[in-house]
């Protein structure tokens, strides 16, 4: 299997000199996922994690309920790309022709090959109440991020996403040079370990989206905390599915855009921070 990072050679032009040397830069490739061998999306994507990457995309699109619904994930590299061949139990088949996408993805793509809006805006699952978290813990999150990057910190060029609980600090934390597959690969590796995700808190190294708001709902998390801003469908997104929205998270604190129930102390008497976007 090809590695996720690769060294390049380069030239740099800095303090009017050129020096030279190589670089190390992350992979990206071609990521075909079948399902009883018809293509159903291809994306680009960071090889690796690409058990997980099969498994959370399956259970973001609605293709599978549970991981146990697919049969056989074979991993088969080619020379253009890689092939996560999936065979799924026969009353699942059905559900792909339903929602056959026929993606053409490029790196960072969520909605790629959408053919309505109405598919593209679904609504969200709603997430169970689940457990309230301190500023301080979520702090120690968003902190506990930057340094298990082990890609990024190499590269400089990928995002990450991540779980993490104030029992068991991360969890679990899987990087892609697109945002979405960091998501879907976490969403992977949570549903393959039958990790309680009404437990926790789900971490983003990017902004946060539609599609990022989407696919933590599907997780069931009930808490994402980004370390850039929220767009505004996100922010009725977040809303709709009952998740606490906290972003734009640096060292001296975050801003919470919906349920601030959830995090201690945000709500104080009937004024509340919760941004309302018309």
């Amino acid at each position: 299997m090809r590695e996720p990072v690769q060294q390049a050679r380069r030239k740099v032009w800095r303090d009017g000199a050129f020096s030279g040397g190589t670089r190390l830069i992350p992979e990206e490739t071609a990521l075909a996922l079948t399902y009883n061998g018809g293509t159903y999306a291809v994306m680009m994507g960071t090889p690796e994690d690409l058990d997980d990457f099969a498994t959370g995309f399956s259970l973001s699109e609605g293709i599978v309920r549970s991981p146990d619904e697919i049969e056989t994930l074979d991993i088969v590299e080619l020379d253009d790309g890689i092939e996560l061949r999936m065979w799924l139990k026969s009353e699942q088949a059905g559900r792909i022709s339903e929602r056959r996408r026929h993606i053409a993805g490029p790196t960072g793509c969520g909605l790629c090959g959408i053919d309505s809006i109405a598919e593209a805006v679904r609504p969200a699952a709603t997430v169970s109440a689940g457990r309230a978290f301190s500023p301080r813990e979520i702090m120690t999150a968003v902190a506990a991020v930057a340094p298990l990057q082990e890609i990024n910190h190499q590269t400089r060029a990928v995002h990450a996403a991540a779980f993490w609980t104030p029992a068991r600090g991360i969890v679990a934390l899987r990087e892609d040079v697109g945002r979405h597959n960091a998501l879907d690969k976490l969403a992977g590796a949570l549903a393959r370990d039958r990790v309680a995700a009404h437990e926790g808190m789900v971490l983003l190294t990017s902004r946060v989206s539609v599609e990022m708001v989407q696919k933590t709902a599907a997780i069931g998390a009930p808490l994402i905390a980004a370390v850039s801003a929220p767009t505004a469908l996100a922010v009725r997104m977040a809303d709709a599915a009952g998740i606490t929205l906290a972003a734009i998270a640096r060292s001296d604190g975050f801003e919470i855009f919906t349920h601030p129930e959830r995090v201690t102390g945000a709500v104080a008497g009937k004024e509340s921070p919760y941004v309302v976007v018309a």
